[in-house]
């Protein structure tokens, strides 16, 4: 592997894990399901994270529209806690991973009830 797909993919974790510590602290109410950063994105050049987020529960799409509203704040978080040369830019977007999921288990369950 090349040092400059290592080095994406160790930001790209890092980015992930301290987000995912913002969101535990600062993004949980009662009532509004759990929220995961499943993966994050780098661009190669590093200046942009594509952050995507499964919800459980709640209403995603609100939630998802509260967190690009508190991007610049989460940006400037994730500056103060991580030492990088540049501060990604941040994109949200719910993952469809866990919904595709969910749709292939129901199939696989339909066709086990009507026996084929």
């Amino acid at each position: 592997m090349s040092e400059k797909g290592f080095r994406t993919r160790r930001v790209a974790e890092l980015v992930r894990d301290e987000l995912s510590r913002q969101f535990l602290a600062e993004f949980r109410e009662p009532g509004e399901g759990l929220l995961t950063v499943t993966r994050v994105e780098m661009t190669p050049d590093l200046m942009t994270a594509r952050v995507y987020l499964s919800v459980f529960g709640g209403d995603p799409a609100g939630r998802l529209a509260r967190i690009e509203r508190q991007a610049g704040a989460l940006r400037r978080a994730l500056a103060s806690r991580l030492k990088l040369k540049y501060n990604p830019l941040l994109i949200f977007a719910l993952d469809p991973g866990p919904e595709h999921l969910d749709r292939i288990d129901h199939l696989i369950e339909e066709t086990k009830r009507h026996g084929r």
